[in-house]
């Protein structure tokens, strides 16, 4: 058996994906196996996989599922301990796969351990150094466009970017895989979550490093399809991990934290998606199930309501 299963999801990643595989051929460890779920792809980027990379595992699907369904499938299709999901637009220092298995391995009560992602147009430049997330109800990455070097040091996250981390499997089959239902963004935030809930921890690895194209390549961090899924998402992901007594204690902030949005979106020209985003994640809270409280965790809960009002000053302060 394979100590670990890197799983990329797929959508139309000509323009990246032989840069990626080739940097996973490379690796100093070779103990893993790839495996690629290709959403419906229509710019041949399939083909390429399947033709110049016979060594990954390719499934293809007819249509895009989502991110989400994408890396179930794939998590499913291995029995690797470890699974290390990874974007199709990055490129793996040689020592990646290595050190996020030894991070993991470091911290019996990781559930996750996540990489050092810098900017693929300045290396220099950290693009996600571990997740955040705050009272307001926001999510954010740390050192985001900061130097690398500031973040060099090994720390506990509040959740690991899905982007390029590494996943304990037998903690994963305590939470659950990840929440089909958010089909893309904050899903990795939501899983965390939910791992905290049941007191397992996140990891920053510093040593783990990827370069990531991301917003660098697009230009922009923002576009409909991203402000109407991130809205609804924010929404279901605080009714669905916060026990009804938290909310009501966090109202006030999660309002300000809406309105916040509501005003930064409409001044972009993107307050309809906005809305009708809201609009859709309210509608889960009425349809779709909380995680089930249980007083055994009960400590949990209070420690990730103490950094919720922490994070609050990192979001600001660091």
């Amino acid at each position: 058996m394979n100590r670990a299963a890197v799983i990329i999801p797929n959508l139309n990643g000509i323009a990246y994906i032989r840069g990626c595989l080739d940097s996973l051929a490379e690796q100093s460890c070779r103990d893993f196996e790839t495996v690629v779920i290709d959403n419906g792809s229509e710019d041949g980027s399939a083909q390429v996989i399947e033709e110049e990379y016979p060594w990954v595992k390719l499934k293809k699907l007819s249509r895009n599922t989502g991110f989400c369904h994408a890396v179930n499938l794939g998590i499913r299709m291995s029995d690797a301990p470890v699974v290390i999901l990874l974007n199709n637009d990055t490129v793996c220092r040689p020592d990646f796969v290595r050190e996020l298995l030894s991070g993991i391995e470091r911290h019996p009560k990781a559930f996750s351990c996540c990489s050092s992602m810098r900017r693929l147009d300045k290396p220099d430049l950290l693009d996600d150094a571990g997740d955040y997330y705050c009272v307001l109800g926001w999510a954010f990455a740390a050192g985001k466009d900061r130097e690398a070097s500031l973040y060099a040091k090994e720390r506990k996250v509040f959740a690991s970017c899905g982007g390029a981390s590494a996943y304990r499997r037998d903690y994963l089959e305590k939470t659950g895989l990840f929440d089909e239902k958010h089909f893309a963004y904050l899903e990795d935030i939501d899983i965390g979550y939910r791992a905290r809930i049941l007191g397992y921890e996140n990891w920053y690895i510093p040593s783990a490093q990827v370069l990531h194209a991301g917003s660098a390549s697009s230009g922009s961090r923002y576009n409909r399809f991203k402000v109407l899924h991130t809205s609804r998402n924010s929404i279901y992901l605080i009714y669905k991990n916060m026990p009804l007594p938290q909310i009501l204690l966090n109202f006030p902030f999660l309002l300000a934290g809406w309105l916040i949005k509501a005003v930064f979106f409409a001044r972009r020209g993107y307050l309809r998606e906005y809305m009708r985003g809201s609009a859709a994640g309210l509608s889960y809270c009425r349809r779709e199930k909380k995680v089930k409280f249980e007083r055994r965790n009960l400590i949990h809960y209070g420690t990730i309501q103490a950094e919720l009002w922490l994070n609050l000053f990192r979001r600001f302060v660091s």
